[in-house]
């Protein structure tokens, strides 16, 4: 199957389980808003965040094994497949047992991370703790397997049994909620649904690549061995510095601000996250051809489809930030109530990180199909610390929650500043003056379609209603989309996915 009919059958079938996982998440979040507390909202988000940074201990081996599978599929050398995946099942093992005792070690502490929580007990909240902990344990004891699935561009399997997994959870938990407004058996259901989940994928790939089950596997050459614990190396630093500035937000919140608005913030997250999720679909189901092409093709290539790739990146980014700017409060309000509405300032921030963000997700994935992790190894380390104490700084000021989003807008700036000049240096031999460039004329666009924007919002949603909200959507779709048009049509980057999708319309007429 070619690069682009690979990723096509990803993207779509990424397309319907996020429309279906999406549209379930607001049922539950909107149930669980109606008939449960917003501490235990709070309470719900920051662990998530902590199991997040607990997953720390993978430290990026799954990154570097994951490339290096991508020669050995695209040659389709079984023995050498074996050989990493038994390299990789033996590692995430190990991998698990650490998480599990960090997990524990930590949970003495819990009480300190959640400022005022209501009339929830030190023993619920380490109860609610134990669960999720052991859903992250459980699920390292399967997710090694789906390398394999990744890496020969395959992810829609991935997707599919993700999303009839959220699907059945979110009815079930639903029912929880409603019948017995009841946070344990919330949680509890969605661990049995999880578990068997897990057992099934489990048996599934396995009888998918039978030979994985085959005893006589060879081990890796020194040298092979070395290559992915050298590559891993380097992502020990990237992964370290990720958390500490992606994962920390809620934490710093909870502790510092109080366990509810956590659950605040999550709401937004909710929403820029399920359209952030649609978008990234398309910029991560490429990830495994993009691997391939640079297993396979020149860097004249490569630098071109780069282009296009980050052309595209920027007219989605920028679509989606212009349209949260002005509608994410008023959605939010008309599906909630002002209760949930959190400072314009504040959301303003979340979002500037958000467009940044869109540009950082080309850099990343490009570099990690490259397997270029060694130049930006302490990268992610400075940011991650700028991002700490700024957040931690400003938080304790007068800017409170948006002084959290200021430390993560300047630690993310560092990385969209020098990660192009690494990329351009290590994979296509150039200096990065044209990405900076384009940059320039990409945001300048973007914020000038943002100031019409919010003047014409002034007007049309003085009265808010689904049907105003609707119409301010289709005014931003219009003008955003017919600007980019005008300003980019007739570069080479357009003109490369006008050009498929005319062919993907032409062989289905």
């Amino acid at each position: 199957m070619s690069r682009v009919k690979s990723a096509t059958r990803n993207i779509a079938f990424g397309y319907v389980g996020q429309v279906a996982t999406a549209l379930m998440s607001f049922v539950l979040r909107t149930v669980f808003i109606m008939h449960l507390n917003e501490q235990l909202l709070g309470v719900n988000s920051l662990y998530t965040n902590i199991l997040s940074i607990l997953n720390m201990a993978e430290l990026g081996i799954g990154t570097a094994l994951n490339f290096s599978l991508y020669g050995p599929v695209a040659r389709n050398e079984k023995e050498k497949i074996k050989s990493y995946m038994q390299l990789y099942k033996k590692a995430y093992y190990y991998i698990a047992l650490v998480v599990a005792i960090l997990g524990l070690a930590l949970s003495p502490f819990l009480k300190y991370l959640t400022k005022n929580p209501g009339n929830i007990t030190t023993r619920d909240l380490t109860l609610y703790y134990f669960i999720f902990l052991f859903n992250t344990v459980s699920s390292y004891f399967v997710a090694y397997k789906y390398s394999l699935v990744n890496a020969e561009q395959k992810n829609y399997i991935q997707t599919n049994i993700n999303t009839i997994t959220k699907i059945i959870t979110v009815l079930i938990q639903i029912v929880m909620i409603v019948v017995f407004e009841n946070f344990y058996l919330f949680l509890l259901s969605d661990a049995a649904v999880q578990l068997i989940q897990k057992i099934f994928v489990s048996r599934f790939l396995d009888r998918m690549y039978p030979y994985l089950r085959e005893k006589n596997v060879e081990k890796l050459s020194k040298a092979e061995s070395d290559a992915v614990w050298k590559k891993t190396k380097a992502l020990v630093f990237h992964k370290i510095g990720d958390v500490a500035r992606l994962q920390t937000d809620a934490l710093i919140i909870s502790s510092f601000i109080e366990v509810a608005m956590a659950g605040f913030v999550d709401n937004y997250n909710l929403v820029i996250n399920s359209v952030a999720n649609f978008v990234n679909i398309i910029f991560n189901s490429v990830i495994s051809s993009f691997g391939n092409l640079i297993a396979t093709e020149s860097r004249e290539k490569q630098y071109s489809m780069f282009k296009v790739y980050r052309f595209f990146a920027s007219w989605i980014y920028g679509y989606s930030c212009v349209g949260f700017m002005v509608l994410l409060t008023p959605l939010i309000v008309l599906l909630w109530g002002d209760k949930w509405a959190l400072p314009t300032a504040a959301v303003y921030c979340i979002l500037t990180d958000y467009y940044f963000k869109g540009d950082r997700i080309v850099l990343s994935n490009y570099k990690t199909a490259a397997g270029v992790f060694e130049p930006d190894k302490y990268l992610a380390l400075i940011q991650g610390a700028v991002n700490l104490v700024v957040s931690i700084a400003l938080v304790q000021t007068p800017l409170g929650l948006t002084g959290v989003y200021i430390g993560t807008i300047v630690s993310g700036l560092i990385a969209n500043i020098t990660k192009p000049v690494i990329i351009y240096g290590a994979c296509f031999d150039r200096k990065a003056t044209g990405y900076f460039v384009d940059t320039l004329k990409y945001l300048g666009s973007m914020l000038a379609v943002l100031f019409v924007s919010l003047m014409i919002s002034r007007v049309v949603l003085v009265r808010l209603t689904f049907f105003t909200f609707i119409l301010m959507a289709l005014i931003i779709t219009v003008i955003f989309n017919g600007v980019y048009l005008l300003l980019f049509g007739r570069t080479e980057e357009f003109k490369y996915l006008f050009g498929k999708v005319r062919e993907k319309v032409t062989r289905r007429g």
